[in-house]
């Protein structure tokens, strides 16, 4: 004759968490998050930076075959450099340009705040 296996009834006991389970752990408050964050500088646009490549007429090596490229006050003020710069001749006072001469590329374009 087969005999079938019953589990003894259990009393309903609250739940107790185990050792390592989140359960146990009281929730941190979650900090605040600002309301509005810093903002970044908008980039030179692609104009002024073609315009300071062009016209440039400050040139300082940099050593390892780096330049950097500006534009004087004087060149700012001659008609040709106005007509291309637009709107963006004084801010292309502040705009700097870090060339690469051995691979004729921009390595960074730099801006005075």
């Amino acid at each position: 004759m087969a005999t079938t296996f019953r589990p003894a009834a259990r009393r309903a006991q609250p739940y107790k968490p185990g050792r390592f389970s989140p359960a146990r752990f009281t929730p941190h408050p979650a900090s605040p998050r600002p309301t509005q964050s810093p903002q970044r500088p908008t980039l030179p646009p692609a104009a002024l930076v073609d315009a300071v490549l062009r016209f440039h007429d400050v040139a300082v090596d940099q050593g390892g075959e780096r330049t950097l490229l500006r534009l004087s006050e004087h060149r700012l003020r001659e008609p040709e450099v106005k007509a291309a710069l637009g709107r963006e001749t004084d801010r292309a006072a502040n705009v700097a340009i870090l060339w690469n001469e051995r691979e004729s590329q921009i390595i960074r374009v730099l801006e005075a705040a």
